[in-house]
Order: C-alpha cells, then structure tokens, then sequence
C-alpha cells in the first residue's frame, strides 16, 4: 500500500523558515512526479508546487516563487519544501501528493495524497 508521510511542520515567527519532508513508500518513487498542495482555513486547496520524477522540471506557484523551493532525493524517496520568509498567509496543512509519470500541476490528476502536516506562521 502506497503511504505518503510528511513531516516538518510546525510554528513559526513570520519571516521564519521550514523544511518540509514528504517519505514515500512502497511506490516507485523515481517515476512519480511529486507535488505539494496546502489548504488554509475556509479557503480552496492551493497547488504550491511539483516536480518532475528526474527533477527536469519544477513549478511553484506565484504566491511562493522567490521563498519556497522544491526539491527531491531519489535515493530516499523523500521530497523537501524548503519555506523561507514566510508569511502568516502561509498558514494551511500542506499535503505531498504523487502522480505517475505525467507532469501536470493540476491536484485532481495526482494518484496519492498524504496526511498532511501543520504550518502556522504567527505575526
């Protein structure tokens, strides 16, 4: 059974940073692209961003081009979201999410979803 755990979460002063770690297994994790998606409270799900199973391509959305960054390590079958200056509108648990060997960014094409994982940013 394919399991997603993200880890990393957690409170942080506005202009603080995290890393996000997102474990897979039981899936071929060099042929998944691999997504993060956030929700807040009372708002839509927001695709934060992907990358590609090779790490070829990476997308991250306007709201956190410039302060997040996505990566991945293919020999642990973990993908990071490294956050920087972050912002109270940060806040949302954040879901790492897999789809097999398509690139798209759009969060109903992807196969498998985490838990999710708290991020709360204070003023």
């Amino acid at each position: 059974q394919v399991q997603l755990v993200e880890s990393g979460g957690g409170l942080v002063q506005a202009g603080g940073s995290l890393r996000l770690s997102c474990a897979a297994s039981e899936l071929t994790f060099s042929t998944y692209t691999m997504g993060w998606v956030r929700q807040a409270p009372e708002k839509e799900r927001e695709f934060v961003a992907a990358i590609k199973w090779d790490a070829t391509s990476r997308y991250h959305a306007d709201a956190v081009k410039g302060r997040f960054t996505i990566s991945r390590d293919n020999s642990k079958n973990t993908v990071y979201l490294t956050m920087n200056s972050l912002k109270p509108e940060d806040t949302a648990v954040y879901y790492c999410a897999a789809v097999y060997r398509r690139w798209t960014v759009i969060e109903n094409e992807y196969d498998y979803w985490g838990q999710g994982t708290q991020v709360t940013v204070s003023s």
